[in-house]
């Protein structure tokens, strides 16, 4: 199901880096947060309850997938995981790598900026590109 008003139902949301029939994963374009990944569910459900049980658990695997491969590529500061939905009422999950050198550090993402940052991505310890084949390789493993 789609709605026609909802952004994640009618675009991608970011660079696709792997996609299941149950759920896409994203990597956002964000100059402060470049290792920010969105795993979107492909149907529109507002929250991670309407999904049965095999839904939920494919969804938070992936989501773990995720997470795991941002800590053992990048070792940031933190990994923060959100699945607010505030303003786009579609469930997806935000996966990022935060680090003490960040804009907002120790803030959320939406708060405030701290310091500003040059080059976040220069900052990374690997390219983006390797980046999202890690994380699309994690998540090959995870599909049912």
């Amino acid at each position: 199901m789609t709605v026609s008003n909802c952004p994640l139902c009618l675009e991608p949301g970011g660079i696709l880096v792997a996609q299941t029939a149950a759920w896409r994963v994203v990597r956002v374009l964000d100059a402060n947060f470049p290792a920010f990944y969105r795993l979107i569910w492909q149907a529109h459900v507002a929250e991670f309850s309407q999904l049965s049980p095999a839904e939920r658990s494919d969804c938070i695997e992936a989501v773990n997938a995720i997470e795991r491969v941002l800590i053992e590529s990048l070792q940031p500061t933190k990994v923060n995981l959100a699945s607010l939905g505030n303003v786009v009422p579609h469930l997806h999950w935000h996966v990022i790598a935060r680090f003490d050198w960040d804009s907002h550090f120790p803030n959320p993402v939406w708060g405030a900026a701290l310091r500003e940052t040059a080059d976040a991505q220069a900052s990374l310890m690997l390219p983006l590109d390797q980046l999202d084949q890690r994380v699309a390789a994690a998540l090959a493993i995870t599909r049912p």
